[in-house]
């Protein structure tokens, strides 16, 4: 069977793609890891002896890049559905993030709610209809940013990736209500045509 024209565009593309080669030379699993060099680089996320939770990792190019940074002091805790090859510096936890085994493993490692930031970048699997993939969007960083409010010390940080669209705005202000900024930011290393954008809020307002 013949590949679909969008299949066949988004091959093209990503053969061609500048990040894709760049993150190989670099030995990065996966052109993402540009995307929080690129924001780390802006805003001054990751420090020497932090700790960060990860969500969404495989395949772990975000871990890679966050492992790095907070260097041998720092902690790195990775979470995904998908299998990780082990990486340096990173635990990883296997399994679905909203099953309440898996959500409670993850805080188990995490006894003392320590956490200096929280990554996602978790996306639901697109079924190319807006009005199904939005919603599944908005309940990711939703469910991420109840998890952060959990784990993450008074001060700290959540950055979550999001989709532009019906519900996005309500998200915002979501976030304000609980951090004292939230900005938009979108990475030259995400694709133009994407709706695909980072929230960033800073600033976990007092427990």
């Amino acid at each position: 069977m013949s590949k679909r024209p969008s299949s066949r565009r988004w091959l093209t593309e990503h053969h061609n793609d500048d990040y894709v080669r760049r993150a190989r030379e670099a030995g990065y699993r996966s052109r993402a890891a540009y995307k929080l060099l690129e924001i780390d680089a802006r805003d001054g996320l990751l420090q020497p002896g932090m700790t960060v939770v990860d969500l969404g990792a495989a395949p772990g190019g975000w871990s890679q890049v966050a492992a790095r940074a907070v260097g041998p002091q720092g902690r790195v805790l990775a979470l995904d559905l998908l299998p990780m090859a082990p990486l340096p510096g990173v635990e990883f936890i296997q399994g679905d993030f909203h099953e309440q085994a898996v959500y409670e493993a993850l805080l188990a490692r995490l006894p003392d709610g320590r956490v200096d930031l929280v990554l996602s970048d978790m996306a639901p699997n697109i079924s190319g209809v807006a009005a199904v993939d939005q919603p599944r969007s908005i309940y990711l960083v939703e469910s991420a940013a109840e998890f952060a409010s959990r784990v993450l010390r008074s001060g700290g940080v959540l950055l979550a990736k999001a989709f532009q669209g019906s519900g996005f705005q309500e998200l915002v202000r979501e976030l304000h209500s609980d951090y004292v900024q939230v900005v938009v930011r979108k990475p030259k290393s995400s694709r133009p045509r994407s709706r695909e954008v980072y929230l960033l809020a800073r600033g976990l307002r007092g427990k």
